[in-house]
């Protein structure tokens, strides 16, 4: 039985295949074969993004499925969830960097980043533009 779901999203989640595949590949070569210099350093964030991204999409669109399995969750909006979990990521690593990181600063830019997706649902479902 083909749903929409499977469908609409292969794409989706063949480009978020590619994105992990390349992500973790070149972060295991960086990692392996570089000195921890400038340019490689904003390389590392860089291949992290793409990693994190693909990484997380699949998940986020399980989530998606099994959270609301009356309304489907259009791809943008899927990509712009992972993506958001990426700046999580993305800004826990950069803080980390320079060892300011605590567990009440990575809980409340959590919570914000979860402020900022349930308001932008908010405001999509206001406008209309959920079931595009």
């Amino acid at each position: 039985m083909h749903d929409r779901s499977s469908s609409t999203y292969r794409s989706l989640l063949i480009s978020a295949l590619i994105l992990a595949t390349a992500g973790w590949t070149g972060l295991l070569l960086l990692v392996m074969s570089t000195l921890p210099t400038v340019g490689p350093r904003w390389l590392f964030f860089f291949l992290f993004t793409l990693a994190s991204t693909g990484t997380s999409l699949p998940f986020i669109w399980m989530l998606n499925r099994r959270l609301r399995p009356d309304s489907f969750a259009s791809p943008a909006v899927l990509l712009r969830q992972s993506l958001m979990l990426t700046a999580y990521f993305e800004l826990c690593l950069w803080l980390q960097v320079n060892r300011s990181l605590t567990l009440s600063l990575a809980m409340l830019l959590g919570m914000g980043l979860l402020a900022m997706e349930w308001l932008l649902g908010v405001l999509e479902r206001s406008t209309g533009r959920a079931g595009r």
